[in-house]
């Protein structure tokens, strides 16, 4: 999908919704002015965010000034919610200050804050009611994207950023707002630090019309949601009791379930559609590597990986049962990849043209139509964003190339690739600043490294 001149262009997610009904695509794309020091986006050019439509990229811009912006969300009417910096610098960090925006109608709009110096915007529904983190300017040592003040979860809509409130504690974040109205998210319920942890105790939630129900945990002190889809089911992590180890889980109807793992200590899920089929990543036995799983009705499939990569993850899965993702080296992406119709798993790169220079190294989302968004790299080592469509039934050269990329072996473990029970028991709220970071830089933090 290109750039605005400079090197790379990517798209957010994964668990996140970028091409909406209409074939509008959203991403990231560089621009050739220098970031420096600041590396908004890790590759320290100033970025825009766009569409992409029927071949035509549209930069989004930014608030105004030499600012970079990079969206999280796309609804079906064509609205946007994301993030922009706004030319001022955070004292309590030392970076520039990042604010939740929405893109509507060719503007772009600054959703503000609680008081604080920071926002962000992460979901938006097709009512048009956006939902993300506003900091407020209460001092925090706990707070959970380590921003210095409180961090809120707010509902936005006509124009009115609410504060969804908390279970108890200091700080909640969202994590998706769905057609209903409906808000999944993570709060602390006290000021206390636990022992295991460090950090008080942090439940998910479910927010609905004014109430914040408590998910609960699996037995830990850490649980975290992660979606929410249309029916109210929500997917997210627990730390298991001792804090030790965390399984993924599924809520719906006040019932919690432990989904388990592929036969190791933790597993984290990316996303389920209406139909309550979980897909995400697990460790296998010995922990060592993780490969993406579909839960169905009670029953965790292993989806394997491309050939001999050890360690994979499954990112989206549409309302087919089709599931897209990237099989890895455990640490970094190597090969986009599509599961369907029983497995196993495809590499996509055998399913298009090989003269367009690109390496499909991961998979974000998949419409309904099929049609597939994500990250490739070119040989000099920039990405791209891409757009995969499909293109009619397989003739025999594609069904022939289906069939070699099957018939690839799954590899046995390797025990050199990175250990996943090596994690900290606070992993919880790791992967909400892991999120963040991946993102956008925050000042004072290192990078994150994520398949």
């Amino acid at each position: 999908m290109g750039t605005f001149g400079g090197p790379s262009s990517s798209v957010p997610g994964p668990s996140v919704k970028i091409v909406n009904k209409h074939r509008t695509t959203i991403g990231e794309g560089d621009t050739p002015t220098s970031d420096l020091p600041d590396c908004f986006f890790g590759d320290c050019f100033i970025q825009h965010a766009f569409t992409w439509q029927d071949g035509v990229i549209t930069d989004l811009g930014a608030l105004p000034g030499v600012n970079s912006s990079a969206p999280n969300w796309i609804n079906d009417s064509g609205v946007i919610v994301g993030v922009s910096e706004n030319g001022l610098i955070d004292l309590l960090v030392g970076g520039p200050e990042i604010n939740a925006v929405v893109w509507k109608d060719g503007r772009i709009v600054n959703l503000g804050t609680l008081g604080g110096n920071q926002s962000f915007g992460f979901s938006i529904n097709n009512r048009g009611q956006a939902v993300g983190v506003a900091l407020n300017a209460i001092p925090d040592p706990f707070s959970l994207f380590g921003l210095g003040t409180q961090t809120r979860a707010f509902l936005w809509q006509n124009g009115v950023m609410q504060d969804l409130g908390t279970l108890g504690g200091p700080d909640a974040e969202p994590q998706n707002v769905n057609t209903r109205g409906q808000v999944c998210g993570n709060s602390y319920t006290n000021s206390i630090p636990n022992s295991t942890t460090g950090i008080p105790t942090l439940d998910p939630f479910l927010w609905e019309r004014g109430r914040m129900l408590d998910l609960g945990t699996l037995g830990g002190t850490i649980g975290a949601s992660f979606y929410l889809n249309d029916r109210g089911q929500v997917v997210g992590t627990s730390n298991l009791a001792g804090d030790l180890t965390f399984h993924p889980f599924l809520w719906s109807e006040g019932v919690l379930t432990d989904l388990g793992t592929l036969g190791g200590n933790t597993g984290q899920p990316n996303w389920l559609n209406d139909n309550g089929a979980v897909i995400g990543r697990a460790d296998l036995p010995g922990n060592q590597i993780h490969h993406g799983f579909l839960w169905s009705n009670g029953i965790m499939t292993d989806l394997g990986t491309v050939g001999t990569d050890p360690c994979s993850v499954a990112n989206t899965i549409n309302s087919k049962g089709q599931i897209v993702g990237s099989s890895t080296t455990c640490q970094s992406c190597l090969h986009a990849f599509i599961w369907e119709d029983g497995g196993p798993m495809v590499d996509l790169n055998t399913l298009v043209h090989s003269d367009s220079g690109l390496q499909l190294i991961s998979a974000a989302d998949i419409s309904d139509r099929g049609e597939i968004t994500g990250d490739a790299v070119l040989p000099n080592g920039d990405t791209r964003a891409f757009l995969l469509i499909p293109d009619g039934d397989c003739d025999d050269d594609c069904e022939n190339r289906i069939a070699a990329s099957r018939n690839n072996t799954v590899p046995a473990q390797n025990p050199a690739v990175m250990r996943q029970n090596s994690k900290p028991p606070a992993d919880g709220v790791n992967q909400f600043r892991n999120q963040l970071m991946r993102r956008y830089h925050i000042p004072g933090q290192r990078p994150v490294l994520s398949d």
